[in-house]
């Protein structure tokens, strides 16, 4: 089958699917930049009982296998009572295992911020939610931008992993029009393009504007 014919055929298959990652991506987006503010600073807390609680959280979701999390989610979750929907699982899942890889990032951005910083908002009488939010947390920003881009696309490409769980995101399609017509070149091909695009002319344009705008909000363009 010629590709032009191959991509009018299934275009709509690929299309639903497309869709719907997108969908898991954004959601996943923001439950993993949760999970790495909650859990950076956590980490960086007085008290010992909230230091240990996100350190398990981020040496569980890193120290194992995303694949292996989706199938805990989706099929042991139940047997304590848990249930959720696959669509639900799958975002959460890869939201909640990136984000521990960005709690990281989030706690070495906000200590790489110099100490006269923090000494001149403690001047100022500023509590210590305005520090964060006014002083710290804007400069921390500027530093954390760059590696959370290449975060947002390991995010984009861990949801192709939620099509196990049956997701019909768009990995999922593509398994199945390769399952129905073999031919493989053209539909993995497709999916790669696809990808590929996201990667390079979504989220990656999206990372850099959001650089070179904080970086003018702190006097640093």
């Amino acid at each position: 089958m010629p590709y032009l014919e191959f991509l009018e055929t299934y275009s709509g298959r690929f299309l639903d699917g497309t869709l719907i990652t997108l969908g898991q991506f954004g959601l996943a987006v923001v439950v993993a930049v949760i999970a790495a503010l909650v859990s950076g600073l956590m980490k960086m807390a007085r008290f010992k009982a909230v230091r240990g609680i996100a350190v398990v959280y981020i040496e569980i979701f890193r120290g194992t296998s995303l694949l292996v999390q989706l199938y805990w989610f989706y099929f042991v979750l139940p047997l304590f009572g848990i249930t959720m929907d696959k669509f639900t699982v799958g975002f959460l899942t890869v939201g909640l295992c990136y984000g521990a890889y960005g709690a990281e990032l989030v706690r070495g951005a906000i200590q790489s911020v110099p100490r006269g910083q923090w000494e001149a908002a403690l001047a100022l009488n500023m509590s210590t939610a305005q520090r964060m939010r006014r002083v710290i947390l804007p400069q921390a920003l500027v530093a954390i931008l760059p590696p959370w881009g290449n975060l947002m696309i390991e995010i984009l490409k861990g949801t192709a992993l939620v099509a196990l769980i049956s997701v019909a995101d768009l990995m999922f399609e593509t398994r199945q029009i390769n399952n129905n017509t073999y031919l493989s070149a053209q539909a993995f091909g497709t999916a790669l393009i696809i990808y590929y695009i996201f990667a390079r002319f979504m989220v990656t344009p999206i990372m850099r504007w959001l650089e070179r705008v904080m970086a003018r909000k702190i006097g640093r363009a």
